[in-house]
């Protein structure tokens, strides 16, 4: 039986990140050994979309209220992009320490979590 998914995201400064994730981001963790911190996220949903290439795949954290949370992340420190009306949601992208940028979703869709 399959009881979860693990998802790897590459970074130029995973030490940076990682503590962006515990301490902007609130999430908890385990240390898996040397500092190496697995952290715990929300439920998680997964969808398929075409595409020409397989390429590499993308994380979106979900919200209920984008700009809500968009205010509580800039008071912890956190710097998101301008906000997109996308047919399947409003969006905007997390810059993460490492150069990365992490997508940050209200979806318009019945989500299914």
């Amino acid at each position: 039986m399959i009881s979860g998914a693990h998802f790897v995201l590459y970074s130029k400064d995973p030490e940076a990140d990682r503590n962006f994730f515990r301490d902007v981001l609130g999430f908890r963790s385990v240390d898996a050994g040397h500092g190496w911190l697995i952290f715990a996220l929300p439920p998680a949903e997964a969808a398929f979309h075409p595409a020409d290439d397989n390429g590499p795949h993308e994380l979106y954290l979900l919200c209920d209220d984008l700009k809500a949370e968009m205010e509580s992340l800039k008071k912890r420190g956190a710097n998101c992009s301008s906000v997109h009306n996308e047919r399947w949601g409003f969006i905007t992208r997390i810059d993460l320490p490492g150069g990365s940028k992490l997508g940050l979703y209200q979806p318009k869709h019945p989500t299914a979590i």
